[in-house]
C-alpha cells in the first residue's frame, strides 16, 4: 500500500493578514493579549501572549486591531479552495493551519520539489507568509510546521526520531497539563514518547496517548476533509477605500486563485465569472470576465481581469470586491503527446485579451449558412459556435462591407496597380425572393461574375462584373 504524504501549511499572522498593512509596529489582540504581531513590533519586543498594556509600553505608537475570528476562518477557508488546485483532499485545522494529502498528485506536477516550489510561489503571490512541513501523518506534519520546521520526513520509520527534539508546546495543551509535564522534567516530545502510554493516559487522559500513537501512525487520523461549496461566491472586505481600478489587481487575485482551486478540486471550468465592485453610496459595478472556452485557468483569467481594470475608469471608491461563478461546466481532459510533442498553441488566450480591450461584440466567430451569395453565406456567432467557415474555401474570408470599383481601361483592369486574372469566371444569381422586401438587410436578386485575380502588390483579389461595371469584393490570406 502507498504511504500517504501530508503538507502542512501554518500561516503566520493571519489575524493581521485580513487587516491593513501597516509599515510600523501592529499587532492583533484578543481579550487584551497579543495574538500575533508584525515584524516591527517583534523587532520592539512584543511576543505573542503579551499583555496589551505591556505591549503599549514597548511600543507607544503600536497600531491595535482587534481579531475577528469570522473573518480568519473565512479567509483559511478562501485558501482551502486555492489548495484544490494542488490536491482534493484538503483539510482545515484549527484557524492557521491546511492539510493536504499530495502523495497521489506529485505526478502532475513533476514531483515533490516542483509541487512544494508551486506551492510557495502562491503564498508569496497571494500576500501571505507560512511554514511548510511534510509528514506521512497529519499530526506530525502540523507538529513540525508549529515549531517553525520548514522541513521533510518522508518515511515513517523516522518519525520518532523527527519529533523527539520538538517542544510539547506543539502539542496546544492546556496550561494545567503544561504545568504538570514541566513538574516532571518533560520538555520535548522525545521525553513524552519515553513514557508509558498507559500511564500518560491515567494521568492527563486518553487524548495525549492518542495524538502520540496518530502521529507516529501507530493509530489511524481520520481527518474531515474541507467541503468545495456547490457555487463559488466569495466576497473580500478591502483594508482601505480604493480610488483606481487597476490598485484592485492584487486584492482581485487572491479570489481567482481561489477560484481556479475550487474549480480545479471539481474538475470543471467557467466561460465566464463575475466581479461586483461595492461603493459606498450608489450601486456596485459589475464586472464580467469572458473567456473564449471552458477554463480553470488562473493565468488566463488574471490577464482578462488586468485587461478590463486598466481601462475601467471608476465611478467612485470601492470598498469591497465579490466574485461570483454559478455556472461551471466539465473541463475536458488533454491527451499528452507520446514523445514530447509540441502542443499546438491556442487561439483562446488571444481572442480573450482582444475581448478585454475593444468589447465582447467586436470579437466573434465566423459560420457558414446556406446561400449562394456571399453577402449571405456567412454570418456572425459568439466564438466556438456554428459551423465555422473553412480556411481553404475557394472564396475569400475577408469580404469588404461595400464592394470597392475597381477601373477598367483598354489594357485591362486597376485597383492599387493592373489586376491580373487568374481564374473565373464563376456565375453567381440568386435571391430573387427577397428582392424589394422592406425591412430586411439582404443582398436582393444578383448577377454577377466572380473572378480570382492577382494584384502588382501580390495579393490575391476576389472581384466581379455585374450590369454596372467590375467591382472588388474580397481578400484571400
Amino acid at each position: 500500500m502507498k504511504q500517504a504524504l501530508w503538507l502542512c501549511m501554518r500561516f503566520h499572522r493571519l489575524a493581521l493578514e485580513v487587516f491593513p498593512p501597516d509599515e510600523g509596529p501592529a499587532v492583533a489582540v484578543s481579550q487584551q493579549r497579543i495574538g500575533c504581531a508584525n515584524d516591527a513590533a517583534e523587532a520592539h519586543g512584543i511576543q505573542p501572549d503579551m499583555r496589551l498594556a505591556s505591549a503599549l509600553g514597548l511600543a507607544p505608537g503600536l497600531a491595535v486591531h482587534e481579531c475577528d475570528a469570522a473573518r480568519e476562518i473565512d479567509t483559511l477557508h478562501q485558501l482551502a479552495c486555492w489548495a484544490g488546485g494542488f490536491s482534493p483532499h484538503v483539510s482545515v485545522a484549527g484557524t492557521d493551519e491546511l492539510l493536504i494529502e499530495i502523495s497521489g498528485c506529485l505526478r502532475l506536477f513533476g514531483g515533490l520539489k516542483p509541487l512544494c516550489r508551486q506551492v510557495v510561489a502562491d503564498i508569496d503571490a497571494q500576500g501571505f507568509s507560512a511554514c511548510l512541513s511534510l509528514a506521512p501523518t497529519p499530526l506530525a506534519a502540523q507538529w513540525l510546521a508549529r515549531a517553525g520546521q520548514s522541513s521533510a520526513c518522508l518515511r515513517a520509520n523516522d518519525l520518532q526520531t523527527a519529533l523527539a527534539p520538538l517542544d510539547v508546546d506543539v502539542l496546544r495543551l492546556t496550561q494545567a497539563d503544561a504545568n504538570t509535564l514541566a513538574a516532571l522534567g518533560v520538555r520535548t516530545l522525545g521525553d513524552l514518547f519515553d513514557l508509558p502510554r498507559a500511564g500518560l493516559a491515567r494521568r492527563f487522559g486518553p487524548l495525549m496517548a492518542q495524538q502520540l500513537a496518530q502521529a507516529l501512525g501507530d493509530a489511524p487520523d481520520l481527518r474531515p476533509s474541507f467541503v468545495f461549496p456547490e457555487c463559488f461566491a466569495q466576497k473580500l472586505e478591502l483594508p482601505a477605500k480604493v480610488d483606481h481600478a487597476s490598485m484592485l489587481l492584487f486584492a482581485a487575485r487572491r479570489m481567482l486563485a481561489s477560484l481556479a482551486g475550487w474549480l480545479s478540486g471539481r474538475a470543471a471550468g467557467v466561460t465566464e465569472c463575475v466581479f461586483e465592485l461595492v461603493h459606498e453610496y450608489i450601486p456596485p459595478t459589475r464586472l464580467v470576465l469572458s473567456f473564449a472556452d471552458v477554463t480553470a485557468d488562473l493565468a488566463r483569467m488574471e490577464r482578462v481581469l488586468r485587461e478590463r481594470l486598466e481601462r475601467l475608469r471608476l465611478a467612485a471608491a470601492v470598498t469591497d470586491l465579490r466574485l461570483e461563478a454559478n455556472a461551471p461546466e466539465t473541463l475536458s481532459g488533454t491527451s499528452e503527446g507520446l514523445f514530447a510533442q509540441t502542443a499546438a498553441r491556442s487561439l483562446a488566450p488571444v481572442i480573450e485579451r482582444l475581448r478585454a480591450r475593444l468589447g465582447v461584440e467586436a470579437v466573434h466567430g465566423l459560420a457558414v449558412q446556406a446561400d449562394h451569395r456571399p453577402e449571405c453565406a456567412t454570418r456572425q456567432v459568439p466564438q466556438g459556435q456554428g459551423k465555422v467557415a473553412q480556411a481553404n474555401s475557394p472564396r475569400p474570408l475577408w469580404l469588404l462591407s461595400t464592394p470597392r470599383a475597381v477601373q477598367q481601361r483598354d489594357d485591362g483592369l486597376y485597383s492599387n496597380g493592373r489586376l491580373h486574372r487568374l481564374a473565373g469566371p464563376e456565375r453567381i444569381e440568386s435571391g430573387w425572393w427577397d428582392e424589394g422586401e422592406k425591412g430586411r438587410s439582404m443582398a436582393g436578386d444578383l448577377r454577377r461574375d466572380y473572378y480570382v485575380a492577382q494584384s502588382e502588390r501580390g495579393e490575391w483579389v476576389w472581384i466581379f462584373r455585374d450590369t454596372r461595371g467590375w467591382w472588388l469584393h474580397g481578400y484571400f490570406a
